[in-house]
């Protein structure tokens, strides 16, 4: 199978030194782009600023801003049969980017903030030949969270996990996951290494895509 994984963070740009990002650190997109290659199947790896060595044989490709992720999964999807949505997308951006340094102020200072386009949303519903698998990182309300976004944005699987702890999720080399599908099946892989959970996701993930293929076809 051809495998296209996002991972890391993104980041936009307040001025030439300063940006708005997340605590993604691209380990989990990481892990999933080396248990796909271990388990024989080609990796599109797109990643934000990470530094992690990228896995060798993979396909790699830099990006910096949420406008770049959109650009490379428009095209990467061309010629793909699973694609991994596991990059920690910024939601918003400044409207505008200094073309210089700002300079500090003793007076309150605001910026304003638009959002960035949703990569899931804009990838096509109808005609789409691949798997959809999403990441949710939730603080709370977990499940309902994840149901919802595995609706609005049309993914075939949703991987849900708790980054409110700091010895699981974001930063952390362990993590724990839930999974919810389209088809109504679930389940949950307890706290572990991020590649022993990335290895039971590429498992689950092959065998699910299989089967929604195969109905499409």
């Amino acid at each position: 199978m051809k495998f296209v994984v996002t991972a890391g963070p993104t980041r936009e740009a307040l001025d030439p030194v300063r940006f708005i990002s997340n605590r993604s650190s691209g380990k989990m997109g990481y892990a999933i782009a080396e248990a796909a290659l271990a388990a024989g199947h080609q990796v599109n790896l797109i990643s934000g600023p990470a530094t992690i060595e990228p896995p060798k044989g993979a396909r790699f490709l830099a990006i910096t801003t949420s406008d770049e992720l959109h650009r490379a999964v428009h095209r990467a999807v061309r010629d793909c049969d699973v694609l991994v949505m596991c990059a920690a997308v910024s939601d918003f951006k400044p409207a505008n980017s200094a073309s210089r340094k700002l300079k500090k102020q003793n007076a309150p200072f605001t910026l304003e903030f638009v959002p960035t386009r949703d990569i899931l949303v804009s990838l096509s519903h109808e005609s789409r030949n691949y798997f959809v698998v999403g990441f949710a990182a939730e603080t709370h309300d977990l499940e309902k969270n994840a149901m919802q976004k595995l609706r609005k944005k049309n993914c075939d699987m949703i991987v849900a996990n708790d980054v409110s702890k700091a010895d699981s999720g974001m930063e952390s080399d362990e993590n724990a996951v839930s999974i919810f599908c389209r088809n109504g099946e679930s389940r949950k892989i307890s706290r572990a290494p991020k590649k022993n959970i990335a290895r039971e996701l590429v498992k689950i993930i092959s065998k699910m895509s299989e089967k929604c293929l195969t109905k499409k076809s």
